[in-house]
């Protein structure tokens, strides 16, 4: 079964978040986002936009296709 992009993403983007010791609320600072957004797309409950995206990957010193590999 294909997971679905959403809960992959929000995996990886916990996981990176987690790498960097970082809290929810910190990753919404430093992405300029509120800090329920960052739970939200843990959970795959919202369909991030491509500019937050890039906002993440950014707060996360990543490149954007980082949030996308295994």
């Amino acid at each position: 079964m294909i997971k679905d992009p959403l809960v992959k993403f929000g995996e990886k983007v916990k996981k990176e978040r987690l790498k960097k010791n970082l809290s929810q609320e910190e990753l919404a600072a430093r992405a300029g986002v509120h800090r329920t957004y960052i739970g939200m797309i843990e959970r795959a409950e919202k369909n991030i936009t491509l500019g937050n995206i890039a906002r993440i990957a950014k707060a996360l010193d990543l490149e954007i296709m980082d949030l996308f590999k295994d």
